[in-house]
């Protein structure tokens, strides 16, 4: 085989072998530099794990975009990685045939996103499907037969051709109104225009090409997987091949305020309805995963329904008798992500874990949890034949890709970016902690500022997360990276207050319904123990960031507790809580987060609510948005720039109409930190006060 010679051969990729840590010289490291650097991902060990199939996404400066491909490496870290996929189209979602032989994956190199397949020994790619819609998602079946598929179609279409005739005349009409009845009409960052991602098998034939797609997810209106961020991982074959489990939002006329997804059970032998799993819980249930040798079948579940931060429980049905447990009830972590070992006495996942994620490994029968990653984040995992790889990143790295052998030994298997991080500097870090609100113990972080010296003073960056269910930990972020603040000569701090995830279910808990409260708190308290700990920080040069509940707590900082910093920057933040019930698409989050419908419960939207504070407003304020923005939608950055511009405050508004949430092409994400690093300079600058003017009406 090719790949053995491969494996004997190769010596060191084309982008080179080094530690991921930085050189000590060097420039600093900057926005360019973030938006360049490949991104390592979703790891998938081979059958007889000696080999890791994985994404890397590289940057197109010139055509301004990331290009993702699948890439191999030994799992023993003998050889360098090798390129699979053609570099000028992307491919991802790499998933091993049962033999081993090949690499399915997802590409969009015919023109729509289809299924292809490259086999190991020899040959280009081969296109799997070529069907008229794209595949979302797909699973290989456990004999290499068959294929899973998610694909978008009128669900009352007979076949796919039928739903691309509907899509071919609606873009040939001339009148370009979409009619609704029904919620959701936008979700995340595109409008829905009536497709239903559905569930498919298709038959590969002895030419390697997929045959006609039969439904599996008959009778069902949801999206499967669900939307918009449901991917494979919510599809799994049975190890006989004979059924299929996969998730779908069960509640499709209340799906825009119900968090209750189910578990349904199809046979892959004709057309039956599937049969729902876990009809007994009414919250989240999600990423189903059999056990090897077919006997139990365990997912995640959440048990309050409308609350999308619950905590996610790992369980456990026998199949045989129907007896269902839950796996470690006692952990009090949220488990993301599942998969049993080989000898199915393991199951493994991820959680945010006192300021990082890691790996861990529970023991199915006694619940015993073990830690496996050590610090820093785990972004993706994979398990097979007693070897576990996993992504993993810290905040003075990007993700490089480790391996775990039967006998615990780690390995780093990949050192993308070498040469490049071989030529930057980053900032030294540290956590720190102090009594926050309640008494309770609250943990952040600093980063000390490229070039630090003892005994000079400097400015300072303080970071607030969104989520808020979130947490700002030892992570490499590539929206809101504090070595891009630290490369600029400021001090960063970032503070996991009340609410953040990873210190125990009722920490997260406790937010809601208290946004402005215990975790302005926190702030307050941090940024005072922070000062006090660390005399390098000059509190009379320092402003506040922050995004989504970032920028709401932007918003509320400005008018609670408005001569805290020099300068704000609230990027997509939620300005008016009433407002934003009836503009967002996901409205269980605010009729959990503040108590009901906003029409059944307005005490709650206003009890701390940005709006009624603007009177207060003096700071200076950068406001950020993306005209494709449906979760905190367009309309609350314009409200808060009219506010600041109204009340005579310093101010800016940049806009991006070709973002979301988040700003994710290359040249608009420098666009994005240079702004924002001229804002700071601005107002923590030696001219600082000159320009002030007037700072209220």
């Amino acid at each position: 085989m090719k790949i053995l010679v491969w494996i004997a051969t190769i010596v060191v990729c084309s982008l080179g072998l080094a530690s991921g840590a930085a050189g000590a010289a060097g420039q600093p490291f900057g926005a360019e530099d973030l938006v360049r650097l490949a991104r390592v991902s979703a790891p998938a060990v081979s059958p007889d794990g000696r080999l890791v199939a994985y994404v890397l996404r590289e940057t197109d400066i010139e055509g301004d975009r990331g290009v993702t491909g699948v890439w191999l490496a030994p799992a023993d870290g003998s050889a360098g990685p090798l390129r699979l996929t053609a570099p000028l189209s992307n491919a991802l979602d790499p998933e091993w045939a049962p033999d081993g032989q090949s690499v399915f994956f997802r590409s969009d190199r015919s023109g729509s996103m289809q299924a292809w397949r490259l086999p190991l020994n020899g040959g280009e790619a081969r296109q799997v499907t070529d069907y008229p819609v794209p595949v979302r998602a797909f699973r290989v079946s456990p004999d290499g037969g068959h294929l899973a598929l998610s694909l978008a179609v009128f669900v009352e279409c007979p076949d796919l051709a039928c739903t691309r005739a509907r899509l071919d005349a609606r873009d040939e009409n001339r009148a370009s109104g979409r009619l609704h009845d029904q919620l959701f009409v936008r979700h995340w960052d595109s409008w829905r225009d009536g497709r239903r991602s559905q569930l498919f098998l298709a038959q590969l034939g002895e030419d390697g090409r997929a045959g006609v797609p039969q439904r599996l997810s008959v009778g069902l209106q949801a999206d499967v997987p669900p939307r918009p961020f449901g991917g494979s991982d919510q599809i799994a074959f049975s190890p006989d091949g004979e059924h299929v489990v996969f998730a779908a939002r069960s509640e499709v006329a209340s799906e825009a305020w119900s968090t209750n997804t189910d578990l349904y059970m199809a046979g892959t032998r004709g057309e039956q309805a599937p049969a729902k799993l876990t009809a007994g819980n009414s919250a989240a249930d999600t990423t189903p995963v059999f056990s090897p040798d077919g006997r139990y079948l365990a997912w995640l579940a959440m048990s309050r329904p409308g609350f999308e931060a619950d905590r996610n429980r790992i369980m456990l049905r026998d199949l045989r008798n129907g007896e269902t447990r839950e796996v470690a009830p006692s952990w009090d972590r949220s488990a993301q992500g599942l998969a049993f070992s080989h000898d199915g006495k393991t199951l493994y996942t991820r959680a945010d874990d006192m300021g990082h994620r890691r790996l861990f490994g529970v023991d199915a029968r006694s619940g015993r949890v073990r830690a496996l990653s050590g610090d820093g984040t785990v972004s993706g995992f994979s398990v097979e034949r007693g070897t576990v790889a996993f992504a993993r990143e810290n905040l003075a790295s990007p993700a490089q890709l480790f391996t775990l052998d039967r006998r615990g030994r780690m390995r780093q298997i990949t050192r993308h970016n070498a040469e490049r991080l071989g030529e930057l500097r980053f900032g030294e870090y540290e956590q720190f902690s102090f009594t926050g609100a309640d008494g309770d113990t609250v943990r952040g972080w600093v980063v000390k500022p490229v070039g630090f010296e003892e005994g000079e003073h400097y400015p300072v960056a303080f970071i607030i997360h969104g989520g808020p269910q979130g947490s700002m930990g030892n992570s490499f972020h590539y929206r809101w990276n504090p070595q891009t603040y630290a490369g600029q000569g400021y001090a960063v701090v970032f503070i996991d207050f009340h609410g953040s995830t990873g210190y125990g279910q009722a920490f997260t808990d406790s937010i809601s319904g208290d946004w402005g409260g215990k975790p302005l708190e926190d702030l307050r308290k941090g940024w005072t123990a922070v000062r006090d700990r660390y005399p390098f920080l000059d509190g009379e040069r320092a402003c506040a960031l922050g995004a989504s509940y970032g920028g709401y707590m932007i918003n509320w900082i400005a008018g609670a507790w408005p001569d805290a910093f020099q300068c704000l920057v609230n990027h997509s933040g939620v300005f008016d809580n009433r407002s934003m019930y009836y503009a967002t698409e996901e409205l269980w989050f605010p009729e959990w987060e503040m108590g009901g419908p906003q029409f059944r419960a307005p005490a709650g939207y206003e009890a701390q609510n940005p709006v009624n504070r603007v009177p207060e407003w003096r700071t200076p304020m950068l406001v950020i948005h993306g005209a494709r923005d449906f979760r905190v939608p367009l309309e609350q950055g314009l409200s808060a720039f009219t506010a600041l511009q109204r009340r005579g405050i310093p101010s800016q508004f940049l806009y991006f109409p070709d973002e979301n949430h988040w700003i994710l092409k290359p040249a608009n994400s420098v666009q994005w930190h240079r702004t924002v690093e001229a804002w700071l300079a601005r107002w923590t600058g030696e001219d600082r006060e000159a320009g002030r003017g007037e700072t209220g009406d």
